[in-house]
């Protein structure tokens, strides 16, 4: 694997021509001794730090199956309508305050549109001209004009999964196409976004849907690439689901630092299924998380991420500013 990364570095680059499988079967702690390489070549010791908000939350038209928003399923989730701008800019400046690096407005629903999406690009521009922190979007499938407005808004980085690989996707989510998803982040790029697109491990693919989702973001050029490790919701259709070992979810990261070496492979959802909260894989290939004081999937706060980062030789400097 050491042998393998340093192909990698000089240029080499996996594709859907070469024979993966040994990805799959490999040692795993030379697999991800190889990954560590590969992240410290192309990413160096900066770790990434992202907050995320919740901007308007259920009642969601489409029929994901691991998603506790889906008006499909009876989760008792809280929901509201787009949130108040101030309240939105307190979260922001609460986070930047703490040392992250993006914020993003996250938003249930298919797309968002009329006063809804009005309310999205008031917010970024507020957020804009009183924070310093990067600023990212999450807010479905959106139209080519609605990308350039959140660009001239001051947004920098567009998020949409693609959750799994083509083939299995229609097995999650039959309400949209995964080409859709595709589509959408071709539309982001158009107006000179970066991108930041990745899935959801654990929901029943095979080790093959795994390489071929980190083959396919290699392919359409994504930034930063969201790991998430499916914690089974009550009354969701995967609620029985047994939750992915943390073994399994180290394979995964590290095999996605090998197929697609210079992303930002971030740790989200389901990082306390692993011990310390996910420290060994940002041994084994990643260099950024999503975090946040309010979250209930990553199992740190904020303080307690970077402290961990920085004891395993990690920098989280903003740019321009001292530890």
């Amino acid at each position: 694997m050491t042998g393998l990364a340093n192909e990698i570095i000089n240029g080499r680059r996996l594709c859907r021509d070469d024979d993966l499988g040994f990805l799959i079967t490999c040692e795993l702690d030379r697999l991800c001794e190889g990954a560590d390489m590969l992240r410290r070549h192309f990413c160096a010791s900066h770790a990434d730090l992202c907050s995320i908000i919740n901007g308007r939350s259920g009642r969601c038209s489409e029929n994901c199956k691991f998603c506790a928003q889906s008006a499909h399923h009876c989760t008792g989730i809280e929901e509201y309508g787009f949130l108040d701008g101030q309240k939105i800019l307190d979260e922001c400046l609460y986070n930047e305050k703490k040392g992250v690096h993006r914020f993003s407005i996250v938003t249930a629903g298919r797309t968002l549109a009329g006063e809804d999406f009005e309310k999205a690009l008031n917010a970024y521009r507020l957020l804009k001209s009183e924070s310093k922190v990067e600023l990212c979007a999450s807010h479905g499938l959106l139209t080519q004009e609605q990308f350039y407005r959140l660009k001239e808004a001051g947004v920098r980085r567009y998020h949409a999964n693609i959750e799994t690989s083509r083939r299995n996707f229609p097995n999650i989510c039959t309400t949209h196409t995964f080409e859709d998803k595709l589509e959408c982040i071709r539309r982001a790029k158009n107006a000179g976004l970066e991108v930041c697109s990745g899935g959801i491990i654990g929901m029943g693919e095979t080790w093959e849907d795994r390489i071929d989702m980190a083959l396919t973001l290699s392919e359409v050029g994504v930034r930063s690439i969201p790991i998430n490790a499916l914690i089974p919701i009550k009354n969701t259709p995967l609620e029985n689901l047994q939750r992915i070992s943390e073994n399994d979810i180290l394979r995964t990261v590290a095999i996605f630092r090998f197929i697609v070496p210079q992303a930002d492979i971030r740790l989200a959802a389901g990082r306390d299924l692993m011990s310390d909260c996910g420290r060994r894989a940002f041994l084994s290939g990643a260099n950024s998380t999503i975090t946040g004081d309010m979250l209930t999937t990553s199992g740190n706060k904020i303080l307690q991420d970077i402290k961990m980062l920085h004891e395993i030789g990690f920098d989280t400097k903003r740019g321009g500013e001292d530890e």
